[in-house]
This record gives structure tokens, C-alpha cells and sequence, in this order.
């Protein structure tokens, strides 16, 4: 992230010891620091640079806005260079992908990443039609590269799924999201797209809300407060833990990459990324997120219980919001939230 200037209080000994002129001087310093407007930002970068003049979580994403008085964007440009082994990728055969940080500006600069929830890049391989979903973390090579192997139909995972290894099992257009951020630099989330050969299976069709699923005796609900997702307004979106028919408290779930959960949204018509992180302080996953665009989304949430990453994954109708729906959007969340929204 970039620096934060950090404030002092001006203390005053006497008047007799310091001078008239160093008193006046002191005393308006410390009244143009009483009067600084301070600024927030998104740890996450989710509106690419924008900061807030109050405290509050961010709209998008759900997560603690930083106090980032000065802190300005460094001015670079980021690029994720793509390469594979082979050049072409076919599915169900064994390859390497290596996914490298450059800097337009500086291409031969290596870039070193910050440590964001326990891994330096999370990288979320979909399918075109958003049916598949993995969410893995390439490792760092020595060259400044950061590799993933793509396994063989044939191949068990080494760890499990989820560490720095996927496949593709069929062919067809996949985007990687790679969401990482430059030492010094801001967030960054960049879409590749990928090619796989090989026969393609008929692509899924997601029309109808899908706001409930599954995994090993788990299950999440998700509550639509209000009613319906609409664009133009912040939402609150509960999610219901359950375990063998019996409620459970997401403060006892084990950690996952440094959260009780994370959620990643992605748009079907233009693969817009959302990365949601769940708060659980009143014993449920309350996700708070603005949608820009109407549309269908596709909705993964994953959380580790008892030693296992389960994913679940929903579908939801965004529809365009009214002067009337979005107003009353707003003012139910800001009553919600007790004004504290970061705007």
C-alpha cells in the first residue's frame, strides 16, 4: 500500500520557554493538523484508487477501510505476464503455467508482492460459463515467477485442491484472476484469458436464483435482505451455516487463509470480479457488496471446517435498481450500519 503519513498532537511546556514566534508557529501547526481532513482506502483497491473522508467498511467488498492520509497511488502500471509449458494447453494433459509481475514502465524490474491473506497471488481459474471453479496460489520461483501445475486427467493432487495445482478437464475459453498486490503499489486484480484445447462439453446455463448449496454435511443459505439484489445501492446479503440440520456459529470455524471465510463474485456477461469477505460478528456470514451492473453472477463462498475447504456455490439475479429501491436500499443500510458506511 501505499505510505501513510502519520499525525502528532503538538504538546506546549510554557509560554516562557519558548519563544513568541515559535509558540505562533507551533500553535498553527497544530491547528492545521486539527483541521486536516483525513482519507481512507480499501485494502483491496476494489474502486481502483478512490478514497473515503470518513471511517467505514468498504462498499464492495466488505472490509475495513485504511486511514491513508497521503498515501497516492505510486503512478505504475502492472502487468501479469502469462506464459505456459507447453504454449498450448490442452485438457486433460499435464502442463505449467507461469504467471510473472512486471512493470510497464520498468519491464526488466523484478516485483516483489506483498503477503495478503497468507499467499502473495490468489488466482480463481473459471470457465466461460462460469460452471467451473477453482481458487489456487501459484509458488514463487526463483526467476520472479510464480508457477502452477496444470495436472493430467490421469494425476491426483499432490496437497488437495486449492494449493498450487488445477486441471482442465475439457476444453474451451477460461479466465485467471489474478488479485495481488505490488510491494508499494496498490491492489491489483488482472483477468487473463486462456485457451484450452480438446473437445468442449455444452456450456451450463444459469438463469434461476441459486441461493442455497452443499458440502459435506454443510450447507449455506443465503438471505436476501430486502427482498432482491439491485444495482446502484449497497446490499446486505445473509448466509445461513448449517451443519447436519443444526445452525452453526461461524466463529467456530476454523481459519481460512487468514478469514472465517471469502466469497468471490463474478459477472456472467463481462466477468466483472468481486472478492467478498464475510463478517461473522452476529454469528452468520453478512456479506455487504454493491453490484455496478445488472445481470446474472455467479457466487462461490469457501470456509475450512473440520480440516477440509468446503465450496459452495450460488448463482444470483442483480436487477436494476429504481430512484425509489435504491433510496430506500440506502437508507435501510445506513440505519443498519449506524451511518458508518465509508462514504
Amino acid at each position: 500500500m501505499s505510505g501513510i503519513v502519520i499525525i502528532s498532537a503538538f504538546s506546549f511546556a510554557s509560554c516562557n520557554s519558548n519563544t513568541e514566534a515559535e509558540v505562533t508557529k507551533s500553535a498553527t501547526e497544530a491547528l492545521a493538523n486539527a483541521e486536516h481532513k483525513h482519507s481512507y482506502r480499501c485494502p483491496m483497491n476494489c474502486e481502483k484508487g478512490k478514497t473515503y473522508d470518513k471511517e467505514g467498511k468498504c462498499p464492495v467488498c466488505g472490509m475495513q477501510l485504511q486511514h491513508d492520509d497521503g498515501g497516492e497511488d505510486n503512478g505504475l502500471t502492472y502487468k501479469m505476464h502469462y506464459a505456459s509449458s507447453p504454449s498450448s494447453l490442452d485438457a486433460g494433459k499435464a502442463a505449467t503455467i507461469s504467471l510473472t509481475p512486471k512493470v510497464t514502465e520498468r519491464k526488466d524490474e523484478p516485483v516483489p508482492l506483498e503477503t495478503v491473506h497468507e499467499k502473495k497471488i490468489h488466482l480463481i481459474v473459471v470457465s466461460d460459463d462460469l460452471s467451473y471453479f477453482d481458487h489456487i496460489h501459484p509458488e514463487y520461483n526463483a526467476d520472479g515467477s510464480y508457477q502452477i501445475k496444470v495436472l493430467s486427467k490421469d494425476q491426483a493432487y499432490t496437497s488437495n485442491a486449492g494449493k498450487n495445482e488445477t486441471r482442465f478437464e475439457n476444453g474451451g475459453d477460461y479466465y485467471l484472476f489474478a488479485d495481488y498486490q505490488p510491494s508499494g503499489g496498490l491492489h491489483q486484480v488482472e483477468k487473463v484469458p486462456v485457451k484450452i484445447g480438446g473437445n468442449t462439453k455444452a456450456a451450463v446455463s444459469f438463469a434461476a436464483d441459486k441461493l442455497s448449496g452443499s458440502s459435506d454435511g454443510y450447507s449455506v443459505t443465503l438471505e436476501l435482505i430486502g427482498g432482491k439484489i439491485i444495482t446502484g445501492a449497497q446490499m446486505h446479503i445473509a448466509g445461513k451455516v448449517m451443519k447436519d440440520g443444526r445452525e452453526v456459529d461461524p466463529n467456530t470455524l476454523e481459519n481460512y487463509l487468514g478469514a472465517k471465510a471469502h466469497m468471490v463474485v463474478i459477472s456472467l456477461n463481462d466477468k466483472e470480479y468481486l472478492h467478498v469477505h464475510p463478517d461473522v460478528a452476529k454469528g452468520r456470514f453478512d456479506l455487504h457488496t454493491s453490484f455496478k451492473k445488472a445481470g446474472i453472477y455467479r457466487g462461490w463462498i469457501q470456509f475450512q471446517a473440520d480440516r477440509k475447504v468446503h465450496t459452495i456455490d450460488f448463482t444470483m439475479n442483480v436487477k436494476e435498481g429504481t430512484a425509489d429501491e435504491i433510496k430506500r436500499a440506502t437508507a435501510a443500510h445506513k440505519e443498519e450500519s449506524g451511518g458508518h458506511e465509508g462514504h
